[in-house]
């Protein structure tokens, strides 16, 4: 299959040319001249330049369980086979979720939150069953037609034949009207959850959206938490509802969190409500371009949609990793793990498992199992929201297809640089009518 010109790999806009490099920066070099021992696939700059493939393919075939000794974040384990993240996935009592779920080490003030893909059962199932009705099949049905009126009112609004950015107009607005809904959020104000879900996930530094993790904190406990706090006030007072909040407040394990709980929690509903969406929305128009053969094929068939969207989650791995911590000293890939080593799963290399997966590196819309993917997870702390981010995503290719012949690319996409949430700043497109 031939890919079109839009580039994949690209520089690094001069604006963010100040960010600085770790010491042993992998950015911009050979895969296969950095010694074995010295390989960090952490590094924000790779996922930044879409430059870590190489290195993760020479860890699936050298050395598929990898030990980091030296990275900003600390030493750490890379699991990087698509079995072998199944493995660690489905062993909950030798690698705990406890504390730290990802190479992101939360500092200072930030350090003091806690949600409940941070716990271990059975405080980790008690606390998700108290939310997970927002996204049970009864309540899919009722979001279903509002979905599809909202897409239906933002792609109408959309230029045509004019360059604009993606990102903004179609993923971020989508997600963040629905993450809106979900916490029955004032929607005029509905902005301010993308914006504290990208203060979250960001890595504290110079050029970064934070600079410091004071002012990380200052804003997610400033600006975050009181909103929500307010608004946990009103519910609580209230019969119980179908909305985060109310579940929050009314639920017999979490009506009773301490401030630092509820900022936890918020956060990991904000930013699971809303990347993974807003991410494959975007990496499936970028994938379409790069195959030409698989768009022309989609418009000649449209009922292939709902293969076509778990393929965009799998190609696209808008959640990069997660990481556990070894309870215990263990033998993993003929590895010896010690108890307290963080080992981390890399979803996005899973993903591209030639042992797993037929043609990894190809976009293919009709595969035979779509959904044979890591995408969201496995095991007890598989993504909540898996079906509503398909549904969300499902309908806006429908509606996609229904009114645009193409969504062009017209440039290079601007990445996010962080290796935990694999995505996009912006992506500038050009619309062609039906």
């Amino acid at each position: 299959m031939s890919k079109s010109s839009v580039s994949d790999n690209i520089a690094r806009p001069a604006g963010l040319g100040d960010i600085p490099a770790s010491a042993n920066s992998m950015y911009g070099r050979d895969p296969y001249s950095v010694p074995l021992d010295e390989i960090d696939v952490s590094q924000p700059d790779l996922f930044f330049s879409n430059t870590m493939w190489g290195f993760f393919d020479r860890l699936r075939k050298e050395d598929p369980i990898h030990y980091c000794k030296d990275s900003v974040q600390g030493p750490y384990w890379s699991v990087t086979k698509y079995k072998d993240i199944m493995a660690v996935e489905g062993d909950h009592d030798t690698f705990s979720s406890a504390n730290q779920i990802t190479l992101l080490q939360r500092k200072g003030e930030m350090s003091k939150t806690v949600s409940f893909i941070q716990m271990d059962e059975p405080e980790h199932g008690n606390q998700r069953r108290t939310v997970q009705g927002v996204v049970a099949p009864t309540n899919l049905a009722i979001l279903e037609p509002i979905i599809r009126e909202r897409v239906g009112n933002i792609l109408d609004s959309l230029p045509i034949g004019e360059t604009f950015n993606w990102v903004d107009r179609v993923s971020i607005e989508l997600t963040t009207q629905m993450l809106a809904t979900l916490f029955d959020f004032p929607f005029e104000e509905r902005h301010n959850l993308t914006y504290w879900s990208d203060v979250s996930t960001t890595q504290p530094g110079p050029g970064a959206l934070v600079e410091t993790d004071e002012e990380q904190f200052q804003i997610l406990a400033g600006e975050c938490l009181p909103a929500f706090t307010k608004l946990w006030n009103e519910r609580v007072n209230e019969p119980p509802s179908s909305d985060l909040i109310s579940m929050l407040a009314h639920g017999k394990t979490t009506r009773n969190m301490q401030p630092m709980e509820f900022l936890g929690n918020l956060l990991l509903l904000i930013v699971g409500g809303n990347d993974t969406t807003r991410n494959s929305l975007t990496g499936g128009v970028l994938a379409l371009n790069q195959f030409p053969d698989q768009y022309q094929k989609l418009r000649d068939d449209v009922s292939l949609i709902p293969k076509l969207v778990p393929e965009i989650i799998r190609w696209q791995t808008p959640l990069s990793h997660m990481s556990r911590n070894a309870t215990k000293d263990t033998v993993l890939g003929g590895k010896q793990i010690k108890k307290g080593d963080l080992v981390v799963m890399w979803y996005v290399s899973g993903n591209r498992d030639e042992d797993e997966i037929e043609q990894p590196y190809e976009f293919i819309i009709d595969r035979d199992k779509p959904r044979h993917h890591l995408s969201f997870g496995f095991g007890i702390h598989r993504c909540m929201g898996n079906r509503l981010a398909e549904m969300q995503l499902r309908i806006a290719w429908e509606g996609i297809m229904k009114r645009f012949s193409f969504v062009e690319v017209v440039g290079d996409p601007v990445r996010n640089h962080s290796p935990i949430i694999k995505g996009f700043a912006e992506l500038p497109v050009r619309l062609h009518a039906k």
